[in-house]
């Protein structure tokens, strides 16, 4: 299985969960049909149903900004990789007991990209 995550190595967990918050609202709310949403269908499997209902109509009513602000932070974080390097390291232990088998990241920059690696490789 392959999954996709944000990974930004900094101190400024916040500021680094803004970007991905803006885009699960995107997919969350503006992807796919009413009722019909792939996206808003996972969020609410993952335990986060009546924000994933609430960031919809939000956004389906043209309140992109406000449906920004109700994605948890707790999801945001959940499904990708952000923090300092040792906290990157710790939760990388959560996707290895996973059933995911491949992880595709999009760094920053390269150097990034280069802490990254030395984290997965060890």
């Amino acid at each position: 299985m392959i999954a996709m995550a944000n990974i930004s190595i900094t101190d400024d967990i916040e500021a680094a969960l803004a970007p991905v918050k803006a885009m699960l609202a995107f997919y969350i709310g503006g992807m796919g049909a009413k009722g019909r949403n792939f996206h808003t269908d996972l969020m609410a499997r993952m335990g986060f149903e009546e924000e994933a209902h609430r960031i919809q109509d939000l956004f389906l009513e043209g309140r992109k900004d406000e449906a920004v602000g109700v994605v948890p932070t707790e999801f945001a974080d959940e499904i990708s990789l952000v923090g300092p390097p040792e906290r990157i390291a710790e939760r990388l232990g959560a996707w290895r007991d996973s059933p995911v088998t491949t992880v595709t990241m999009y760094p920053t920059d390269p150097g990034q990209m280069r802490i990254a690696a030395e984290l997965i490789l060890g």
